[in-house]
């Protein structure tokens, strides 16, 4: 962590700060910047009128209504009982990031770059720690109140003191916010900040001061909060539906970053507890819009009448920037999975190629890397960049991150392939996991059993052929299905032998590595280290990347991570596609163009009544 005074720390535990010494005076002489990025590039120019991808005409009304298929934080997209979504407690309805405003928001067709929403300008010092915000006049919240500097520091120390952990971890480098008059904010970072902590910063919602003084943050509620963005709650029901109704006076709806955007009048998520469930609801019309996460049935099932006839439309749409990585992570926190060895024998026995061909298709890649399908991918041995950051290592990284990367390995696509068994088996002997009266036991004579947990009865045929495989090997394993709101609470507790991650990393990671895999993420509730990486190696590496003042060191930097953290076996991986598969009721109009490192949904799309009569 930064070294943070007490000072510094006095200073950021209150919402409006002056000081002495006029921190923000070497912020108020630099220009006054229009957008932000990791490295300085912006696409669009000051007076920049639209994004591209948006079609400025974009008619508003309708509904749109769809599944939840990505989440942030403690959102579910199962089910919900809290509308808090920014702390660790409870299960989060998913959209409800849409009812309040940034200080900036996020370009999507540019890998980085932010644009003023509720803050006109910025201004940022020479030396890159101290920010000026300059907010917009006319912003304020639901209630009429009006949106002022004092809400924005407010918000930053709720959100760095009680937000989620993850929150906490991007905000750790924030060392003050400070409010000069009503409308500047000035916030000053640590010296060894993080390159993307104002990026982050910039994109955090802004709560209502006023609101919470009179209501507990951190705890869950059902009530809807004061908001400020282009959406409010609407109607919902607990663990079955809630809807967001735009707000139609909205101050943000004619700026150039909302242009085109937010047009559907109602944005509804429809919850089920099982897939196939969610399915026939889509079949039956009880929801228009559907990211379709299952090969089997994207293969097989869309074939019911309103297909046919045209009602319903399939696109695939490629997606942009990194795959990230996904996979069964062992929690080496636990005495059985310490061994490197063990963890590589479990991920002999998983058969991608058979599960691929017979279960999913022949529709998926195998996932190699933290950063599959970019250039911040290890590939081959090391180059001398790279070598240049993996010398100081040596001794204290495997010697194998010196040559080529560590892959899973291919099968012969049997589901049992014999020769990965054996070398399986022979991992297990090398490292005293012997066989005792037909049972694998450790070198203290332990049984090894193995607990897969999840909350989605959709994943029992992937499991398995891989627990068939494992009692081969002499390993009892069995598959632990449970609710969504246990299955939380044991992950957030790391109470789990093995269980499903998806990570997904920008195309310029930099502070969110510091939750997935340091060690002091490891030791923190919640945070989604869930394998429990704590290697000072690992940490050194990641704040290489984090420092990173160029587009090459940052990506050489990202490709010795990837290598080192292959080589420690901690999770098996699963397998990716490089697109979307969608399926819509055929009651939108849509640009031309999908921004590139987002799907544009349904933030760019419109309900187009002529269409939506005919369905």
């Amino acid at each position: 962590m930064s070294d943070v005074t007490r000072r510094d720390a006095l200073l950021l535990g209150a919402a409006t700060l002056t000081s002495v010494l006029a921190p923000g005076a070497a912020a108020r002489e630099a220009p006054e910047q229009h957008g932000i990025s990791a490295f300085g590039d912006l696409k669009y120019s000051a007076d920049f009128k639209q994004f591209d991808y948006v079609d400025a005409a974009a008619p508003k009304g309708g509904m749109f209504s769809q599944v939840a298929s990505t989440v942030i934080y403690n959102q579910n997209p199962i089910t919900f009982n809290s509308l808090n979504s920014f702390i660790l407690k409870g299960d989060a309805a998913p959209g409800m990031e849409t009812t309040f405003a940034s200080l900036m928001v996020r370009a999507q067709d540019e890998p980085d770059a932010l644009y003023g929403l509720a803050a006109r300008a910025v201004r940022i010092s020479d030396d890159g720690l101290i920010y000026q915000f300059l907010l917009r006049p006319g912003t304020k919240f639901h209630d009429g109140s009006p949106l002022t500097a004092h809400d924005v520091a407010f918000s930053l120390k709720l959100l760095k003191e009680k937000g989620h952990p993850i929150i906490q971890q991007l905000l750790r480098d924030l060392v003050a916010a400070e409010v000069p008059d009503p409308a500047t904010v000035t916030v000053r970072f640590a010296p060894d900040k993080a390159r993307d902590t104002p990026l982050f910063l910039a994109a955090m919602p802004i709560f209502s001061q006023a609101y919470y003084a009179g209501h507990p943050f951190e705890e869950t509620t059902l009530e809807a909060p004061l908001g400020s963005g282009p959406y409010k709650v609407g109607q919902f029901e607990a663990g079955r539906f809630i809807e967001f109704e735009r707000v139609k006076d909205w101050w943000g709806a004619d700026l150039p970053v909302s242009r085109g955007q937010n047009n559907f009048d109602a944005v509804r998520y429809e919850f089920f507890r099982d897939r196939d469930f969610a399915f026939q609801g889509f079949t039956a019309k009880n929801y228009l819009f559907r990211e379709e996460l299952t090969s089997r049935v994207w293969a097989t099932r869309y074939d019911f009448p309103a297909v046919r006839d045209g009602r319903v439309k399939r696109d695939i749409t490629p997606f942009g920037g990194s795959i990230g990585l996904q996979g069964w992570f062992f929690n080496t926190r636990r005495e059985t999975f310490k061994d490197k060895r063990l963890r590589e024998a479990i991920s002999c026995a998983f058969d991608f190629e058979w599960t691929n061909k017979t279960i999913m298709y022949g529709a998926y890649q195998r996932i190699q890397s933290l950063f599959e399908n970019s250039d911040m991918m290890a590939v081959g041995k090391p180059g001398p960049d790279e070598l240049a950051l993996l010398e100081p290592l040596r001794g204290k990284v495997p010697d194998e991150v010196f040559g080529d990367p560590y892959v899973p390995p291919v099968s012969d696509g049997s589901g049992q392939d014999r020769s990965l068994l054996h070398k399986a088996s022979d991992l297990l002997q090398d490292a005293g996991f012997v066989i005792v009266d037909g049972k694998r036991v450790s070198p203290r004579g332990e049984r090894i059993s193995v607990e897969f947990l999840f909350d989605d009865p959709s994943v029992q045929p992937h499991h398995m052929p891989f627990i068939k495989n494992l009692a081969t090997l002499g390993i009892d394993a069995n598959l632990r299905i449970v609710d969504p709101t246990q299955f939380r609470a044991r992950i957030d507790d790391f109470d789990f032998d093995i269980t499903v991650q998806r990570v997904g990393f920008s195309t310029l990671p930099g502070a969110l590595l510091r939750t997935y895999f340091t060690s002091r993420a490891a030791a923190t509730k919640g945070s989604p280290n869930l394998s429990g990486i704590a290697d000072p190696a690992i940490d050194a590496l990641i704040e290489q990347i984090v420092a990173a003042d160029s587009r090459a060191r940052l990506v050489t930097a990202c490709k010795v991570l990837d290598r080192v953290i292959r080589s420690g076996r901690y999770w098996v991986p699963h397998w990716y596609k490089s697109s979307h598969w969608l399926a819509f009721w055929d009651a939108f109009g849509r640009p031309p163009a999908k921004p590139r490192y987002a799907r544009g949904i349904p933030e760019t799309w419109w309900y187009d009544r002529e269409r939506a009569a005919k369905i």
